[in-house]
């Protein structure tokens, strides 16, 4: 399969799963809006939340770091320019949710 190919597939998948995390987060952020902060700590403290949670950020991650390095591939003539902001993005794409999931483990 053409790397192009998996690129695309990649991308429409994680569209696809993106969809019920979008919605569940919405719905759960919608509910713990007005609250205070002890509400909101408890509802990322809860197991369910937190694997919920990191596995939406993980794929809004890895979608957003697709789609961006398409834009890179179809506006960056310079080789090595796109080659060092891929690499930058994919940096920023493993390191942010790394440390946004650790926050959310780490929370009292």
């Amino acid at each position: 399969m053409h790397i192009s190919t998996k690129k695309w597939l990649f991308t429409k998948i994680s569209s696809f799963l993106l969809i019920p995390f979008m919605i569940w987060f919405i719905v759960n952020f919608i509910s713990i809006y007005e609250n205070d902060y002890q509400t909101v700590v408890t509802f990322f403290t809860d197991q369910p939340t937190k694997f919920l949670f990191s596995l939406f950020i993980i794929v809004s991650f890895f979608f957003s770091a697709l789609t961006i390095s398409e834009i890179f591939e179809d506006y960056i003539k310079d080789q090595k320019i796109k080659n060092v902001a891929n690499k930058a993005l994919n940096i920023f794409a493993i390191t942010i949710p790394l440390i946004t999931i650790i926050g959310i483990y780490n929370l009292p």
